[in-house]
């Protein structure tokens, strides 16, 4: 999987997020999703998800990108 990055932006809410995205391998040969969101023009938040598999790890990433794509987001 490629870099997700995502944003949304709404001019009449003043909303302008990002979602970014990416799965890494971990040192322990698992596998990790990398997540960053947050309103434009910050640092944002930052969590990561470990899998067992890679398998696992797309799988993670996908349903959080059609949950994102469903609640308005845009790739670029």
């Amino acid at each position: 999987m490629i870099p997700v990055h995502l944003q949304k932006v709404v001019p009449d809410q003043n909303m302008a997020r990002f979602y970014h995205m990416d799965i890494a391998p971990t040192l322990f040969g698992e596998v990790s999703v990398l997540r960053t969101w947050g309103r434009m023009g910050t640092h944002g938040k930052t969590t990561v998800e470990t899998c067992a598999t890679s398998g696992a790890a797309v799988a993670a990433a996908d349903r959080t990108l059609r949950q994102k794509l469903r609640r308005g987001y845009l790739s670029f």
